[in-house]
């Protein structure tokens, strides 16, 4: 047929948590880590037996919330194709890119051109998602949340005013997900970001941070390089408590905080 199938499990993130990827290789005990140009780093996993006895399980036992579990339905559906030998047939090869129509983003252009008959499978519905748990919730915000410092003009004594900031950031199509986070948190609020692509969840008021954000991740902590963000985030958090960002030597040490977390950070 002169077309080759590989099916890969991947997941993406900044350089700087090279440690947690490598912790996550080690869980699974297959696939490997990968350094890219862009500054970020890819563990990967493509073995077909590697995919079928250890991956798909784990997901199995351990279900996906946001709408990644549609893309996991179908990846599994791919993977029994290729393990009963389809996709060595022109059929097959056929039912495997009526599946890759509806997974991520369709079809890439180039194989759209070359099958202009493929029509998508119909896409399954995601399940609701009805509870979240505070390990699940911890995990989630070690890839995708955030822990910001926002230092801005205002008529104080030293001209600036500083707001804490916890965010989880998703595609619109989870806005349901991070409705329920914010249920659980018992704060914040959801809202589109400005590219009318992505929903986020923020956490601004400081009581909220103090009270419900800063213990949940003492309690269920953080494994990758967000662990040492939110540690710069209680540091800055209780210099708030204490009042000392009111003064100039107190803002001067909270700028110097921020100014390592986030992408900012060396290591």
């Amino acid at each position: 047929m002169g077309w080759n199938v590989k099916l890969i499990f991947s997941i993406h993130l900044n350089v700087r948590d090279l440690e947690l990827l490598e912790s996550i290789k080690a869980f699974f005990g297959v696939g490997n880590t990968q350094i890219n140009k862009d500054g970020s780093i890819t563990y990967s996993v493509t073995g077909l037996k590697d995919l079928i006895s250890i991956i798909i399980p784990h997901f199995e036992r351990y279900p996906l919330l946001t709408k990644k579990q549609i893309d996991f339905e179908l990846f599994k559906q791919l993977a029994q194709l290729m393990v009963n030998k389809e996709h060595l047939t022109t059929e097959g090869l056929h039912k495997i890119l009526c599946i890759r129509a509806v997974i991520n983003n369709g079809l890439p252009p180039r194989l759209a051109a070359v099958f202009p008959d493929i029509v998508p499978v119909f896409k399954p519905k995601a399940k609701e998602v009805e509870n979240i748990s505070p390990d699940w919730l911890a995990g989630f915000v070690d890839a995708e949340g955030s822990f910001f410092v926002s230092i801005y003009k205002s008529k104080t004594i030293t001209g600036y005013a500083v707001k804490l900031i916890f965010s989880i950031a998703q595609n619109r199509r989870d806005t349901e997900l991070l409705n329920s986070c914010m249920k659980f948190l018992n704060c914040g609020r959801v809202s589109e970001k400005s590219s009318n692509t992505a929903v986020e969840l923020l956490v601004t008021k400081f009581s909220d941070i103090d009270n419900k954000i800063l213990p949940l991740f003492g309690k269920y902590p953080l494994f990758g390089a967000k662990k040492r963000d939110y540690e710069d985030f209680c540091k800055i958090a209780l210099l708030i408590k204490n009042k000392v960002h009111l003064t100039q030597e107190g803002l001067d040490e909270i700028r110097s905080i921020g100014s390592g977390m986030n992408r900012r950070r060396v290591k």
